[in-house]
């Protein structure tokens, strides 16, 4: 069986996460959370030896980093759900949206959270955090304008895009809330929240929400 290495709470770990339930896959979850008492750290740094989830063991095949986890699935696992279309040029959009998510919101949400761990600065630098929700504020703008009023970011079809946008706009809007009067990225994000792959997701995390720095809002 599959082993996916991760952290309920990590937002790179919910990319597979959701994919695998979209694909309906059967797999293990060797949840880092309980590093301490099973090993599981040590059992993923002889896989992968950064110590960096989320990382994919398959019949002997070791995938770090999400999206290439996600593109080893559809590769192998064919006749399930794909997350890349087949037509090249629709799957170069869920590629470009699929970057867009990470190096423009989860970039820059978790340089504002890194700002408030003590195992990375001492105290907050307010030039680095204003730096980043400015990057995140074009960001919004810009996706409000690319968002559909309805489905998905890519089309009518669940792809890699949106299993990227799920867990960066979830969090992103924790460090910045998405202006309301940006109402197609608002609604694209609560479509995503209510997606079954993705609200699974989100209740995992739930008992994990007092790790969240900033303190985690009430809202979700």
């Amino acid at each position: 069986m599959m082993k996916l290495y991760g952290h309920p709470f990590s937002s790179y770990t919910w990319k597979p996460l959701i994919a695998l339930y979209e694909k309906g896959l059967d797999f293990e979850f060797r949840d880092l959370d309980e590093a301490g008492q099973s090993g599981v750290l040590d059992e993923m740094k002889a896989l992968w030896p950064t110590g960096k989830f989320p990382v994919l063991e398959d019949d002997g095949l070791v995938f770090p980093e999400s999206t290439i986890i996600i593109e080893h699935l559809d590769q192998r696992y064919p006749d399930t759900s794909l997350m890349i279309p087949y037509d090249e040029t629709d799957a170069l959009d869920v590629r470009l949206m699929d970057r867009v998510f990470d190096n423009h919101l989860e970039t820059n949400f978790q340089a504002v959270v890194g700002e408030y761990l003590p195992f990375i600065t001492e105290k907050p630098d307010q030039m680095r955090i204003d730096r980043a929700k400015a990057a995140l504020s074009v960001i919004y703008d810009w996706l409000e304008d690319r968002v559909p009023d309805d489905g998905w970011v890519c089309g009518r079809d669940f792809t890699l895009a949106d299993c990227s946008g799920a867990p960066a706009l979830f969090y992103a809007d924790w460090v910045l809330e998405i202006p309301h009067e940006l109402k197609r990225l608002r609604a694209y994000r609560a479509r995503l929240l209510a997606r079954p792959s993705v609200a699974r997701c989100v209740e995992a995390a739930r008992p994990f929400r007092s790790y969240f720095p900033l303190g985690a809002p009430d809202r979700d």
